[in-house]
């Protein structure tokens, strides 16, 4: 099962600059939310770890190593070992509404805007 952590809205942690493996993402904007989408071919939900605080967003998890006993590797392109993206969203989110999921190599996550942050309409009236 994937995790998803949600925290209060202290973002007070400081992490090292991470040397890892880069995952492509791409993130839309809904009227009532955000949805991401990282390509992450052969790694399991349970491998996934998302965080979300504040307008930040984090996505780490790492690509299996292939099992190549008795090979020889002449060329090796495809991606290994931890990856880690952590992307600012333009408005606080409500974390404890998101859902994410793995699909065809693709994880998509939903994060829905908070309350204070989705459009308003106003009426215009006339005097």
């Amino acid at each position: 099962m994937m995790t998803l952590s949600m925290h209060p809205r202290s973002f007070n942690r400081v992490r090292p600059a991470f040397q890892g493996v880069y995952v492509p993402v791409s993130v839309s904007v809904q009227e009532d939310d955000y949805v991401l989408r990282a390509y992450i071919p052969g790694v399991k939900a349970e491998d996934v770890n998302i965080e979300v605080i504040e307008n930040v967003v984090t996505i780490e998890g790492a690509f299996p190593s292939l099992d190549m006993e008795g090979e020889r590797s002449l060329l090796d392109e495809l991606p290994t070992g931890a990856f880690h993206r952590r992307l600012r969203l333009g408005a606080d989110l409500e974390a404890e509404q998101a859902s994410a999921e793995v699909r065809d190599g693709i994880l998509t996550l939903r994060v829905p805007k908070a309350e204070s942050a989705k459009t308003k309409k106003i009426t215009v009236t006339a005097k």
